[in-house]
């Protein structure tokens, strides 16, 4: 590719509103531009970076054995409400109707049109197991599209979809594309883990993320220090020590007390002057049909993810301050003793004795509270996300929990026989009688592939891309403005690489040097050859390695010696 030719569009500052280190250095170095909130153009040599990802992913599915096929983007909303998910997913599912009043959305996700399709095409057990996979543009309606393309709300998504006569069945399938993920991420260069999650929207039994590890992740992983246990924090379940009870063994009585405008843990704990771990707080929320309020420790946090799946619920959210209102209940000072919903608590509380909680009382709180004698509890279990610290929740594990984060993606879910259920997908299996297939579906954002390579690999001259994403492997850069001996030289040199087939740019650009460099820094293009009047007077051009920062000279005609320390470079 000859540069003064192509679309260069990099830029000496990052726009504003770029939060993240892949956001901003993607629109520096001219591989997107926002056209509207999460919504973006790749352009050129980002496009070829995506490319590069697709072909990776593609290449990997294919020798999993999974079919590639193409699924249309705008969907009926009948399938939808088939599955039952078209309420469920909200306002993120955008919707609309044709000239013919009919109902249509953008898909987010396809598990409702395949299993449609593989339920018309699909019709014996002897055309099982089969897994279909696309590469296409989805769309969701984010309420906050942030990160660039980490979170847009359209981008491209390779989802994948597994049809099994049996759970047996469906097990190979799952572990044939979790093995197929490790297979594309390793070949992208990243540095990820594979941890237990949550399924999410989506449903399901059983699911994995795949966590590229990034100081600047959205999501907290937690991994043991002794075995291989990872899993998502909001997911990993909590191994309570037991051999600790807070508040001593005698019971106290419970008492109110004056704390004006205190509405805040750490307020409370500053002004009894005990720790944030003493003290209670009564959470609120709404679910399907009514008010729930849990308790969790003060120096944890609830788990949505895991108390939705306990309560079996498909809504669950904080409770508005209106509605705290109606039911008499005070922001700030809320309580569990007299409290006239049903009370959830989290397992640590089972460990702890004449607490502190709100009292229900604006400017009130209440000491020495104790669960059973001053309030009723529906239920324990374990509600609150794992921290650092917490024991590993594995069988026969003395390890403990640290945290990493993470940028999602990739997703490989179970699903079971939620979707040929609510849909009516059957086969004839071997006795003629009509079964629903067992599915599994797998998902990768192509953009948050090359964003989170993109926050895992840069340095403070822009992108250090692994050589498999790079948009081009080697760049060729004349010094020269003008025509010369320089750009001649480059010229041929490029041209022989170009018939070898090498990925290859030649920066033959009217531009000064320190543009050139910076441009091919700023791109992370991983090997640099330079070619100028002085190293060319020593009879040399210079090989700059990006990756390494090495320099080193080469006689500059024997392209057959150029050639070879390419090939050991991008080895």
């Amino acid at each position: 590719m000859k540069l003064s030719n192509y679309l260069i569009a990099t830029l000496k500052e990052a726009p504003s509103d770029a939060e993240t280190t892949s956001h901003q250095l993607m629109v520096r170095a001219g591989m997107i531009r926002k056209i509207a909130a999460g919504v973006y153009n790749f352009l050129p040599t980002g496009l070829r970076v995506f490319r590069k990802v697709e072909n990776i992913i593609r290449e990997e599915m294919d020798k999993a054995g999974a079919i590639e096929v193409m699924m249309p983007f705008v969907t009926p909303a009948d399938l939808w409400n088939k599955s039952g998910r078209g309420e469920i997913y909200g306002k993120e599912l955008l919707r609309f109707k044709d000239r013919a009043d009919r109902d249509f959305c953008l898909g987010p996700t396809h598990e409702e049109v395949v299993t449609d399709m593989v339920d018309r095409e699909v019709k014996s057990y002897k055309n099982l197991p089969i897994t279909i996979y696309q590469i296409q543009p989805k769309f969701r309606d984010e309420i906050r599209p942030r990160f660039g393309v980490m979170r847009a709300r359209e981008f491209t998504m390779k989802d994948a979809y597994s049809f099994d006569i049996n759970e047996a069945g469906a097990e190979k399938s799952y572990i044939n594309m979790f093995n197929a993920y490790k297979s594309i991420f390793d070949r992208c260069g990243l540095t990820y883990k594979a941890v237990e999650a949550d399924s999410g929207n989506i449903g399901g039994s059983f699911s994995h993320e795949f966590m590229v590890l990034a100081e600047t992740g959205e999501d907290l992983v937690l991994s043991c220090d002794k075995c291989d246990f990872a899993a998502n924090v909001e997911t990993t379940s909590i191994k309570e020590n037991t051999s600790t009870v807070t508040g001593g063994t005698d019971l106290i009585s419970a008492n109110e007390i004056s704390t004006p405008k205190m509405t805040s843990v750490d307020d409370i704990a500053n002004f009894l002057k005990v720790s944030s771990g003493d003290i209670v707080k009564t959470l609120v929320l709404e679910s399907d049909d009514d008010l729930i309020a849990v308790l969790i420790r003060g120096d944890h946090d609830l788990s949505l993810t895991k108390l939705k799946k306990f309560l079996s619920v498909n809504f669950l959210d904080f409770a508005s301050e209106e509605v705290l209102k109606k039911r008499n209940i005070v922001k700030g000072f809320c309580g569990p003793i007299d409290l006239d919903i049903k009370i959830y608590s989290d397992n640590a509380i089972k460990l702890m004795t004449n607490f502190i909680t709100g009292s229900n009382k604006l400017d009130f709180h209440s000491q020495g509270v104790n669960h059973d004698r001053d309030f009723p509890v529906e239920s324990f279990g374990d509600f609150r996300e794992a921290v650092d610290g917490d024991l590993c929740p594995c069988d026969d594990c003395v390890g403990t929990l640290s945290s990493t984060r993470g940028i999602e993606v990739g997703h490989v879910f179970k699903l079971g026989t939620k979707y040929s259920e609510s849909m009516n997908a059957t086969f004839a299996d071997q006795d003629g009688k009509e079964k629903n297939y067992y599915m599994g579906c797998y998902g990768i954002g192509v953009g948050r592939v090359v964003a989170a390579a993109v926050e895992q690999n840069n340095d403070e001259n822009g992108i250090r891309f692994p050589i498999a994403l790079a948009p081009f492997q080697i760049v060729i850069i004349s010094t020269d403005k003008k025509e010369g001996e320089s750009l001649l030289k480059a010229r041929e040199v490029y041209d022989f690489l170009l018939n070898l087939s090498y990925d290859v740019a030649i920066d033959d650009r009217n531009e000064n040097p320190g543009v050139k460099f910076k441009d091919a820094e700023l791109l992370g293009i991983p090997l640099q050859l330079r070619i100028g009047p002085k190293s060319l007077a020593k009879g040399l051009v210079e090989f700059k390695n990006r990756l390494s920062g090495e320099i080193i000279e080469i006689d500059k005609d024997n392209l057959e010696l150029i050639k070879e320390k390419i090939d050991e470079l991008l080895r």
